[in-house]
């Protein structure tokens, strides 16, 4: 049911940097052939470190920790993929479809592969409105649950971050800024909102995963990594897009799991493209970070 590349089969058994790699990005985040591009090149970064790329999906009912180039272009271009969390996976699996897997989904599977590091855009959390909705992620509930080590660029700026720190902080989540006293959002580097401590060296994050977790302590943590300078958008433009994106969706009634794609798709149309370069940046800036903190993990 479980099927492990051979190469990272190969560095796991050897205890090697492994880093699990969503992908929902692929298939749910960009068109083709940009998204097997991006894929491709995540992989590429986290090689060139030192490390060893593990991208996790779910291809004809068999989950897949690591894929062969084959299999990332059938992702790609795949229709009909199934947006897998926790409460989709006996129907995938069971159904023989195919499905890319979350933010939640992939931490599921790196911890039953054994991998502690995984790389991704932005996590989910508590959306705006959820005193009403109920709509939060399930990434909160794996984050508070699962041994992995989350590098993120922040929560995606859709969500309300205030509510989505505290409901880390009652989980006993940390929630770690890398070289920053302050919690980046996604497509910029501000928030307004403090992380609980500031990391300034891989070898600082890999120390304390192992501290946490030799001490038994349940849970995962977040590495919030800012955006690039260089492909960080001005939080005013940001805010304002955001919030007409979300008045949009409230309109149209998109609710549940089809509402981050509405939005993120609603922003990178009114930013022209802009946030999808910063996107992509930020995707890429993650795993290179994540690369160096299984290398100083192992």
């Amino acid at each position: 049911m479980i099927e492990i590349n051979e190469t990272v089969s190969k560095a796991l058994k050897e205890k090697k940097a492994v880093v699990a790699l969503e992908s929902t990005i692929i298939s749910h985040g960009m068109p083709y052939p940009e998204n097997v591009n991006m894929a491709n090149t995540v992989e590429k970064i986290i090689k060139d470190e030192g490390a060893v790329p593990a991208t996790i999906a779910i291809i004809n009912g068999v989950i897949k920790v690591g894929l062969t180039q084959e299999e990332l272009l059938y992702l790609a271009q795949a229709k009909d993929v199934v947006k897998v969390s926790k409460r989709d996976f006996g129907y995938v699996v069971s159904q023989g479809l195919t499905g890319a897997t979350t933010v939640s989904a992939t931490m599921l599977i790196a911890k039953m592969a054994g991998i502690k590091v995984f790389a991704t855009g932005g996590i989910g959390g508590v959306h705006r409105g959820a005193q009403q909705t109920f709509d939060i992620s399930r990434d909160l509930e794996e984050l508070a649950s699962q041994e992995v080590c989350v590098v993120c660029a922040g929560a995606k700026s859709i969500l309300d971050l205030g509510l989505t720190k505290e409901f880390l902080e009652t989980k006993g989540v940390e929630l770690l800024g890398y070289q920053t006293k302050e919690l980046p959002a996604f497509y910029t580097r501000e928030s307004g909102f403090d992380v609980d401590y500031k990391m300034d060296t891989p070898e600082d994050i890999a120390k304390l995963m192992k501290v946490k977790w030799n001490l038994g302590l349940s849970g995962g943590m977040v590495v919030a990594n800012p955006i690039p300078k260089a492909y960080a958008q001005a939080k005013d433009k940001m805010d304002l897009v955001i919030n007409e994106a979300i008045n949009k969706a409230n309109e149209l009634g998109v609710k549940g799991k089809d509402i981050t794609p509405f939005l993120l798709d609603y922003i990178k149309t009114h930013t022209k493209g802009e946030s999808l370069k910063a996107n992509l940046e930020l995707v890429y800036n993650n795993a290179r970070l994540a690369a160096q903190i299984a290398i100083a993990y192992h």
